[in-house]
């Protein structure tokens, strides 16, 4: 049984369109936010936890509501194609309205664009599983958040090329938008025409009954296994890692939502230079996913973390010591990635390292309740020390956040069993986030 790399990118072009936006997202509305409407930091870090917030009801919701759908365009393409076509028109208002300084209509079209946003992201995730056999999940997996990363690189990569200036010398957004908009719509299309969902789920699932028919005794056994409670030290060892989960997101993301805005104040520098800074960030994380397996496998999964987590803290606090922008700044943030690959390649794999059979997804629950949890706190949380204390705050939160989850994660004595390199090294890439 090997897996079907052409259709599983094709199922991908979901992911890829779901990155670009949310790396434009990222980049441009905090900047809007505080150029354009003069909003304060405090503020403006609660609007921007908004997408968490909604996304902690949103997703649930809509998975559940696609699992009980049946169209001719199967149960997650509906979705997917009536929430980008939202999305794609009211992303493109949102410029309309900076340009008229038009804030309330800018607000309510933020909301219902998160809104269009959160219908579509878990049928786009389920669509996967939904077409592979069990066996090739993992590489199906490592191929989608390969795709979620050409889109984000996408958007960083035309973020420079693309921002102009309006007649009262403001940035104009517009081109942006159109930009990654198309792009949405085109890899949205290319889902439509070239998966046929229906078709496919119904392969995946008589080849999945057969497996299962093959191995009733296993699941059985499984079944009764995970009938008993997890012991006292594995659960310790649990959520010390999920606090470890939530710290590190707390660093990490607060530098992600605030560092347009960051570079801007702190540095007087412009949007292109952030973005060319988080894509060599990103391209960095994505080249370190195979050495980050094979360091994983021959010393553990928790050591390589503790090597990430204290490169991370110590990038972002060399980050503040910088007084103004300069090429080192780069390197620092090649840093970043790498790090963030040794964190991210390996954390999941060890909450799932403790969980019992048949439990794998609720512990996958229980690791992103706790990263989206921190996505919520630390926009507001830094965004009042933006606001109250200074952009120099920015960076050494950002490394102490990261710093406390090496005592969690040390304090771990569970899920650090050193994993067996997989025969195909694309599952090396397998990371949720």
């Amino acid at each position: 049984m090997k897996l079907n790399y052409k259709r599983t990118i094709l199922v991908g072009m979901a992911f890829l369109s779901i990155s670009a936006f949310w790396q434009l997202y990222d980049n441009v509305v905090p900047l809007i936010l505080k150029n354009t409407f003069q909003m304060r930091d405090d503020i403006s870090g609660v609007i921007m936890a908004l997408d968490n917030i909604l996304a902690l009801f949103l997703l649930p919701l809509f998975g559940k509501l696609s699992d009980k759908v049946s169209t001719p365009l199967g149960k997650r393409r509906p979705f997917i194609f009536f929430g980008t076509a939202c999305a794609v028109v009211l992303m493109n208002l949102l410029p309309v309205m900076e340009h008229k300084m038009a804030l309330l209509p800018f607000i309510i079209l933020l909301g219902l664009l998160l809104i269009a946003m959160g219908t579509y992201r878990s049928p786009a995730v389920a669509l996967m599983p939904d077409v592979t056999p069990k066996p090739l999940r993992s590489k199906g997996n490592a191929i989608i958040n390969l795709m979620g990363a050409l889109g984000g690189v996408f958007t960083l990569a035309v973020t420079g090329m693309l921002v102009g200036t309006q007649a009262d010398g403001r940035p104009d957004y517009q081109p942006l938008f159109i930009a990654v908009s198309l792009l949405m719509v085109v890899a949205v299309l290319i889902l439509l025409f070239f998966v046929k969902e229906n078709k496919l789920a119904a392969e995946a699932r008589r080849i999945n009954d057969e497996l299962d028919a093959s191995s009733n005794d296993e699941a059985a056994q499984a079944s009764a296994e995970s009938a008993g409670a997890l012991p006292a030290d594995k659960r310790r060892s649990l959520m010390l890692i999920l606090f470890s989960v939530f710290f590190w997101f707390m660093g990490y993301n607060a530098v992600t939502t605030s560092f347009t805005k960051y570079v801007s104040v702190r540095w007087n520098y412009d949007l292109a230079a952030a973005s060319q800074c988080l894509m060599i960030g990103t391209v960095a994380a994505v080249l370190s996913y195979l050495p980050v397996g094979f360091l994983s496998s021959r010393f553990g999964r928790k050591r390589v973390i503790q090597v990430g987590v204290v490169v991370l803290a110590a990038a972002f606090a060399a980050a503040a010591f910088f007084p103004t922008f300069n090429a080192a700044v780069y390197v620092v943030f090649a840093m970043v990635g790498i790090a963030w690959a040794m964190i991210n390649v390996n954390s999941y794999p060890m909450v799932v390292e403790i969980s019992k059979s048949g439990d794998v997804g609720k512990y996958t629950g229980y690791y992103y309740t706790f990263s989206m949890a921190a996505q919520i706190v630390t926009p507001i949380l830094s965004g009042i020390l933006l606001q109250h204390v200074g952009y120099h705050t920015l960076m050494p939160y950002a490394a102490i956040m990261v710093a406390v989850s090496f005592v969690t994660i040390s304090l771990s004595r569970h899920g650090d069993n050193k994993p067996q390199l997989p025969d195909d090294k694309l599952e090396l890439f397998n990371d949720p986030d």
